[in-house]
Formats: structure tokens, C-alpha cells, sequence
């Protein structure tokens, strides 16, 4: 497929980091309008206590308002395993748009049976705005986005492209970070190395920002790369390394990897669009399913 890579728009893009799950979240402006998107945000939890808190969505808001943006889209690269999406108190506060990948049904069909959810739980991305495919574009303000289908970390994972810069969620890390983990239901390291070489054929010089960093070897946390630098120096996929190569490493790799302290909680949040499930009390309540991931 060949997407509208559109090089010479430049959105202004601002990152927050969140030290308690190693995400940044993005604020990312349409350089031509007060309209903006924000990529992958967080809803704080203390998982100990069952508490949920908002300083993370708080601080994107307060940015939000201080520079007087409007709030078009609200997305989520992936259902992510690690961290839970403030996307619905974000939507309150500042209305936009939330967006997901198509597959999220695939997501929702597995995770559904694991957390043996009921016939209330829909299946079918209802939960969301937007569903987007392949290829599919949008607006913020001026400037187009489009989403590149990306499966391999999960089925529903997808890069997304505004001006010269693309939101990479977990399909890849900074250089010396390499590659998302491809063991998770509906995850395949080849597809992943697959995913890989579509971000790596935009642009040398397109602006990747990553989902995650996690400080290797001491160093301080990054988040900002270029095609060209991920495609000369990615310890995973840089270089030429061959596809099965990748499967290899990624398959002994994922096997001595913990489960992300929280998948639990995550997952059922998050392929909810973020809302919190609820008992038949209408009790805000989650699951801990036994042996089950």
C-alpha cells in the first residue's frame, strides 16, 4: 500500500513521560492551527490499593488549556498491556474523538473469554469513536493523520502518521531498546519483523517517537529517533538482520520475560476504550483471572 506521507508538514509535538510505566504520551499539534491529537495516554493506578488517580491525564490537559488547543482526536496505538488509558476522562474534560485499530474485536473476542466476560461486554469496538483500517486517514485541524496497520506485539497495533512524524506504539523502541515483545495472545514475532519493515520504508528522515523507553544500560530516557537511524543502528532489526534471525532472537527473547506487572488490569480497562468494568452493583471492579495468561 502506499500511504500519503506528507514530509513537509511539521506538527509540534510534545512529550510526557511517565516514570511509573516507562510510557510517553504525546501532545501532537497541527502546526497551522490551534488543533491537536493526543497519542497514548495514561490513567495512574495503584494497583496495591485498587486506587485510580488522574495526575498523568491532568498534566496533558493543563498543557491542553494553557495553550488554548482544541482536542481532535484521542488515540491509542494498541491495547496496551502496560499501562491503563485515560482516554474517556480525557474525552470528558476536553471532548475529541477516541480511536482505535480495527482488530481491537480480535482483542476483545480473546481478552473477553480470559476475563469471561458477559453478553454486556460488546465485542465489536462499540466502545470507541473511530476504528480505523489500513491506510484510513483523518484531520487534526488542518494537517492529515493516517494509520499504518502494524500486528505482531498484538493483532490490533498500529503506527500513526501526522506530517513528519510517526507515533510508533510498542512495534518498536529506540534504537538500543530494539522490539516490542511478540508472546502475547494473537502476537507473532514474524509478523512483528513483517510491521517493522513497513515503518522502516517511510522517509530516512520521518521522525519516530516511541510509546516506551526504558533507560538501557543506564542511559537517560529517550523517546525521538529517525527511520534512517532505527534502520542502521536497531539492535533487533538493524543492519539487514534477516527475518528469521528476528523470530529466533524475539521467541527465546519473550521466553524469559515476565508478564508486565500490569496486564491485568490493563487489558480490561483498555480494550474498554478505558472505561472501568463494573459489577452488577455498578461497582467499579476487576477480574484477577487464575493461570489464565
Amino acid at each position: 500500500m502506499t500511504y500519503p506521507v506528507q514530509m513537509d508538514v511539521k506538527p509540534d509535538v510534545s512529550a510526557h513521560f511517565d516514570e511509573a510505566t516507562n510510557t510517553i504520551s504525546y501532545i501532537v499539534k497541527d502546526p497551522a492551527s490551534n488543533h491537536c491529537a493526543i497519542i497514548d495516554s495514561v490513567m495512574d493506578i495503584d494497583y496495591a490499593a485498587g486506587r485510580i488517580t488522574y495526575d498523568h491525564a491532568d498534566a496533558l490537559i493543563a498543557e491542553v488549556e494553557r495553550r488554548k488547543l482544541t482536542l481532535d482526536w484521542i488515540i491509542e496505538t494498541h491495547v496496551h498491556a502496560d499501562h491503563l488509558s485515560a482516554a474517556p476522562y480525557i474525552q470528558q474534560k476536553l471532548g475529541g474523538r477516541i480511536g482505535v485499530g480495527d482488530k481491537i474485536l480480535v482483542v476483545q473476542d480473546t481478552f473477553g473469554k480470559v476475563f469471561n466476560e458477559g453478553t454486556e461486554f460488546q465485542r465489536d469496538g462499540s466502545q470507541f469513536d473511530a476504528l480505523f483500517k489500513d491506510g484510513d486517514t483523518y484531520m487534526v485541524g488542518g494537517m492529515q493523520g493516517f494509520a499504518i496497520y502494524t500486528p505482531g506485539h498484538t493483532p490490533a497495533c498500529m503506527v500513526h502518521v501526522m506530517g513528519n512524524a510517526a507515533f510508533a506504539g510498542d512495534t518498536l523502541f529506540m534504537p538500543d531498546g530494539g522490539s516490542a515483545r511478540a508472546d502475547f495472545p494473537g502476537g507473532d514475532a514474524g509478523e512483528l519483523y513483517d510491521s517493522i519493515q513497513k515503518v522502516l520504508s517511510l522517509p530516512d528522515d520521518m521522525r519516530l517517537f516511541m510509546c516506551h523507553d526504558y533507560g538501557p544500560n543506564g542511559r537517560a530516557i529517550e523517546w525521538e529517533t529517525t527511520v534512517a537511524e532505527q534502520k542502521a543502528d536497531n539492535i533487533h532489526v538493524g543492519g539487514g538482520k534477516t527475518r528469521e534471525d528476528f523470530i529466533k532472537f524475539r521467541t527465546e527473547r519473550d521466553a524469559q520475560l515476565d508478564m508486565p506487572r500490569l496486564i491485568i488490569p490493563s487489558l480490561q480497562v483498555n480494550m474498554r476504550a478505558g472505561e472501568i468494568p463494573r459489577d452488577k452493583d455498578g461497582n467499579a471492579m476487576l477480574k484477577v483471572p487464575v493461570n489464565a495468561l
